[in-house]
């Protein structure tokens, strides 16, 4: 089957696009790997005017802030890489935006990214990198 049978197999599964299919199965990944590593979930797909935060955990008195990037090839660039700085400004506002809801409590924060390979449309490899960046300039939080 080429790759254009398979894409319209997919498609006819879930109405969603290959992309969102892939990010969810990479989500998916992502939380269990955490919660293996005894992170604890709070929330995923957080919304703000300003972003979405992929997946919320809490490891001790830490609040962490995860973006998952899911690849089926590694050929062109590492997943993580996706993260620039326009993406970490964008992450770090929501994560603000987050904070707010919560009445911004006495917490260290960090972010994490976590890279997901598929291999035939199958988690193949989870990657935790964490404390990956800081919050830029200006913003600051604790």
């Amino acid at each position: 089957m080429n790759l254009l049978e398979r894409i319209k197999t997919w498609r006819a599964q879930d109405d969603k696009p290959v992309h969102l299919q892939r990010g969810e199965v990479g989500e998916r990944a992502a939380k269990k790997h955490l919660q293996q590593l005894g992170l604890k979930f709070l929330t995923a797909n957080f919304h703000s005017p300003r972003g979405e935060i992929d997946l919320v955990f809490r490891e001790g008195d830490c609040l962490v802030f995860v973006e998952v990037k899911t690849r089926s090839s590694e050929s062109w660039t590492r997943p993580a890489a996706a993260v620039n700085a326009h993406k970490r400004r964008l992450l770090s506002q929501t994560a603000l935006d987050y904070l707010k809801r919560l009445k911004n409590p006495p917490v260290k924060i960090r972010f994490d990214i976590v890279e997901v390979l598929l291999k035939e449309g199958e988690v193949s490899e989870v990657r935790h990198l964490p404390n990956t960046f800081a919050m830029p300039k200006p913003y600051r939080y604790g």
